[in-house]
């Protein structure tokens, strides 16, 4: 009681202030525990040479899933054939043709999304289980896919202004394009179509780095997928721009010797993408609580 008495107004003052400051912030805490989380949270720190970790768990999986994934990079093989097709019989389209190879490829990576998902829990997954993961979550996957077809739309129209406004000479055949590129005989054409070709490219890689993954994963929105990607980007620039870097040189290689190497580094980057995906985007797992194994997994579909 004396000790009590003995405080100074200004001391019984600030005691209150900081019960004040207190109790705010167990409100809050109690507030954020309590509402749902409309963006998740993402790494804090990422090393800026992590893209070598996740190619390096992507080609476990790779190894491990080989004769599933050989089908997966097949497909892949014949997408790029189809813009060796298109560059030689319409190459005015070629940009328009590498969005819809951007667009596209991220879906067939959804396959291996869902083997290194599966390995990951411990559970088996078929050729089936694989080609028919997006079923899931359907929905969100194709509301996505219209966001980046508006991309791709945007950039096939691009393309035609800049062979309009560029290009001398009218639309040209596949060789003429190929030696404009190698001897720079139109430097303002070259320059302004890798600008912006590059500027699409980037814009659809921060949209998608760990979008459709999350939506496999999680019961999210396209909205809020795309929103966590551009937020991975935001946070981790040097990183991101590393990795985006590794998968434009490995898939450029995997061209060269005519599209065979997409059979190998097709998959191999999907299943990086899954790894990059579960370090950028860390899971919130309730105590005591797993994840459990997609339903269309061998083991749920033998448990039932």
């Amino acid at each position: 009681m004396g000790a009590s008495q003995d405080t100074t107004p200004q001391e019984q003052a600030v005691a209150q202030n900081e019960q004040v400051i207190v109790d705010v912030g167990a409100v809050a805490a109690a507030e954020r525990a309590r509402r749902p989380h409309f963006l998740p949270p993402i790494a804090r720190e990422v090393a800026p040479l992590a893209f070598r970790r996740w190619l390096a768990a992507g080609w476990s999986d790779l190894r491990a899933f080989w004769p599933i994934n050989a089908f997966f990079g097949l497909a892949f093989a014949g997408m790029g054939h189809l813009l060796a097709l298109i560059f030689t019989q319409a190459p005015a389209y070629l940009m328009a043709a590498i969005s819809g190879f951007l667009l596209v490829g991220p879906f067939v990576c959804t396959g291996c999304y869902e083997l290194s998902r599966n390995r990951e829990l411990g559970a088996g997954c078929s050729l089936w289980c694989a080609a028919t993961a997006f079923k899931g979550s359907f929905k969100n996957i194709t509301i996505f896919a219209v966001l980046l077809l508006i991309l791709e739309l945007l950039w096939g129209r691009a393309s035609l202004v800049l062979f309009a406004l560029f290009y001398e000479g009218g639309i040209p055949d596949g060789a003429d394009v190929l030696a404009s590129f190698l001897r720079l005989e139109n430097a303002a054409f070259v320059i302004a179509y890798l600008l912006v070709g590059g500027f699409f490219a980037a814009l659809v890689f921060i949209t998608a780095v760990v979008a459709i993954p999350m939506l496999l994963d999680r019961p999210v929105d396209a909205i809020t997928a795309g929103l966590t990607s551009f937020r991975v980007c935001l946070a981790h620039p040097l990183p991101l721009a590393l990795w985006g870097a590794a998968i434009a040189l490995l898939t450029l290689l995997a061209m060269l010797p005519a599209f065979l190497g997409l059979i190998v580094v097709g998959p191999w980057l999907g299943h990086a993408t899954w790894h990059a995906y579960r370090e950028l985007v860390p899971r919130e797992e309730a105590p005591g609580e797993p994840p459990e194994p997609n339903d269309q997994s061998d083991s749920a579909r033998s448990a039932r």
